[in-house]
């Protein structure tokens, strides 16, 4: 039994709605549906009546919701107890970041802070997006790095949270380069030849961007999906063993374009954009949190 199932499905019970609960926790609604169902097999009991509409709880899972919420409350103090006997390095500063940006962005992000003179000493917390953004919220976590898309916002209250925007990241189509340096596939291809296509998983907030430049093109693109994953770093591998294309952040496959080994295989509507934020919560009051807003809004 995982922790997030319980937060799932009290969000669920709150909400009424699997699609609201869903984008209350940043997954699709088939990843959110999967995970109740988890939880269910789990108890060994059905906690939603999927024959109402609207939805509501079954009898054992009116009883579960208060024992649920109890649970996590517990839960939740217990882990804080825990954190508490653990001394924190003096001056450390707690970082959330998605997997991709705490992989590409964050180390040239902060060897650049370094170059200027300033010096921070980090942890860095590599998580989904709503993990992260929960661990900000939650308060383990100083300041939150994410990717920001005004279709696919993270939604976190001005009035509490800073917000700085650190650059943009461009998604593109990347594919294995031949000896003459031009890509193994290109796009749109053709329905009679679809190119591989090596795809995040639906829960990925890099796969929800590609959707939405697949969405937008005025063009179709002909794609067999081949293989499936939530981490960017992974397809970068595929894309270089030539078993496909894929859509890759710019930050994250610098050398590989430099050493002629990956190409970009589309361009135009075949390219998206989203921004890189960081987040810090103005009751924060750490020195270190301090010190970083200060360095980064110059």
């Amino acid at each position: 039994m995982e922790l997030k199932w319980i937060e799932d499905f009290l969000k669920l019970a709150d909400t009424g709605s699997f699609s609201r609960a869903a984008d209350a926790r940043y997954v699709t609604q088939p990843a959110f549906s999967r995970r109740i169902r988890a939880l269910e097999a789990w108890l060994g009991v059905e906690l939603i009546d999927r024959s109402a509409y609207p939805m509501r709880l079954t009898r054992a899972g009116e009883q579960f919701r208060g024992q649920a919420a109890d649970m996590l409350e517990r839960m939740l103090e217990a882990r804080a107890v825990a954190r508490g006997l653990q001394s924190p390095a003096e001056g450390m500063l707690n970082v959330a970041a998605t997997h991709t940006i705490a992989l590409t962005f964050y180390p040239h992000w902060l060897a650049d802070i370094k170059a200027r003179g300033a010096s921070i000493k980090s942890k860095m917390i590599a998580a989904n997006v709503h993990d992260a953004v929960t661990m900000l919220v939650e308060g383990h976590a100083d300041v939150l790095l994410c990717y920001h898309h005004p279709h696919a916002p993270v939604e976190l209250d001005a009035a509490r949270y800073d917000m700085i925007i650190l650059g943009k990241e461009l998604l593109a189509p990347y594919a294995k380069a031949n000896m003459d340096g031009t890509p193994q596939f290109t796009l749109p291809a053709t329905k009679d030849a679809p190119v591989p296509y090596l795809a995040y998983t639906p829960s990925a907030y890099l796969g929800r961007m590609v959707d939405i430049i697949l969405q937008e093109s005025p063009q179709r693109a002909w794609l067999e999906c081949v293989y499936e994953t939530d981490m960017a770093e992974a397809l970068k591998v595929m894309v270089r063993e030539g078993l496909g294309i894929a859509w890759l952040p710019e930050s994250s496959v610098r050398r590989e374009v430099r050493s002629k080994q990956i190409v970009r295989c589309g361009e135009g509507p075949w390219l998206g954009q989203v921004e890189i934020r960081l987040y810090r919560d103005r009751t924060n009051c750490k020195a270190t949190t301090q010190k970083l807003m200060e360095l980064v809004g110059k």
